[in-house]
């Protein structure tokens, strides 16, 4: 992809709550040819099932964007399978990637939290992209999610 189509390098942050959709949607750019990046399988090849301390996440996100800028470096497409719960976040992606003259777009999922909910079932903590999700923790993390807006750059919007 990128480079090899003639093309700059594209990125994409997925963006939602817990089980909206958005690795689904990602694994299918990896289909693709994508480079994807996920915390979670990060967390998971590390040999970490639980949620990990505010620490490792951080040495984690350090990791992560390192692979990141070097992916775009050499012309990769990349999806950033993360959820960019916060505009800060967002924010501080599109700042990171601007000196390489990428502007991310984000896809996010507008999932309702019935539709969440009914998938939590579905996860059993066996996998990299199958951490287990109580109610009350789909709940809170729907309530906290900011959406992105338009003013914030490219964005698709899929219901």
């Amino acid at each position: 992809m990128g480079a090899a189509n003639g093309q700059d390098p594209r990125v994409v942050m997925m963006c939602g709550p817990g089980s909206a959709g958005k690795t689904t949607y990602a694994k299918r750019l990896e289909r693709l040819g994508w480079e994807r990046l996920s915390f979670e399988v990060e967390f998971w090849n590390r040999g970490i099932t639980t949620m990990p301390t505010n620490d490792v996440v951080a040495e984690v996100a350090v990791d992560l964007k390192a692979r990141l800028l070097k992916f775009v470096e050499e012309g990769r497409d990349v999806v950033l399978d993360f959820g960019f719960w916060f505009r800060r976040q967002r924010d501080e992606y599109r700042a990171l990637l601007a000196p390489l003259g990428v502007t991310p777009e984000t896809i996010y999922l507008a999932t309702d939290l019935e539709t969440i909910l009914s998938r939590l079932g579905g996860r059993h903590g066996r996998q990299a992209d199958d951490w287990r999700l109580s109610e009350q923790e789909a709940t809170e993390y729907f309530r906290k999610f900011e959406p992105p807006t338009t003013d914030e750059g490219p964005l698709l919007v899929i219901r």
